[in-house]
């Protein structure tokens, strides 16, 4: 969805146009795609460990695939383009916006922990089973992550995109929309 408006089959609700409700959507894929990989470590990780099948090893790819792509533009849509000009704006109007120094650590959180669960899942697939250890170890570095991204993901839609909403022109919104746009490859509507 992030990556191409269309992940899975299914259209997010926002465009380019609505660059917040764009982001509150690909927050939606966030979860879904962690859900799936907390699922398939409790079906088939074990213990005891379950061969792998390949419907299994389909949704993780595509999972892997997600956090791999789109979810780094989803950040990139953030911090280069959304924070940036939310924090411009809230220091002229004496706004408090220090949540976003917090949120951008849990970006940086979250890439190790992707990094973490990326080389676990990578064994899993290329061996079809995770020893027990290591399916404890994948469950548990998931947890942390869903964790990080439900908080992180709470204060953006309560906090942060609010202020944003209000403080922000229309111009500055549709920069943003532009900029989600451009680093997908794709072109302006005519």
């Amino acid at each position: 969805m992030c990556a191409s408006l269309n992940i899975l089959g299914r259209t997010p609700d926002h465009g380019f146009d609505e660059p917040l409700g764009l982001l509150t959507d690909c927050h939606r894929r966030i979860e879904m795609f962690l859900e799936l990989l907390q699922r398939a470590v409790r079906e088939h990780a074990g213990p005891p460990s379950a061969p792998l099948n390949t419907p299994t090893a389909d949704a993780i790819r595509n999972a892997q695939r997600y956090f791999a792509k789109a979810a780094p533009k989803h950040t990139a849509d953030e911090e280069e383009s959304l924070f940036p000009r939310l924090r411009t704006v809230a220091a002229t109007r004496g706004k408090d916006c220090t949540a976003i120094a917090r949120l951008e650590g849990d970006h940086e959180q979250a890439d190790r922990l992707h990094a973490q669960v990326d080389g676990l899942l990578e064994a899993w697939l290329r061996d079809g089973s995770l020893p027990a250890e290591r399916s404890i170890e994948l469950g548990s570095i998931l947890a942390t992550l869903r964790e990080l991204y439900r908080e992180h993901i709470h204060v953006e839609e309560t906090e942060v995109f609010p202020l944003a909403g209000s403080l922000l022109s229309p111009s500055d919104l549709s920069a943003v929309g532009s900029e989600m746009r451009a680093r997908r490859g794709l072109a302006a509507p005519e």
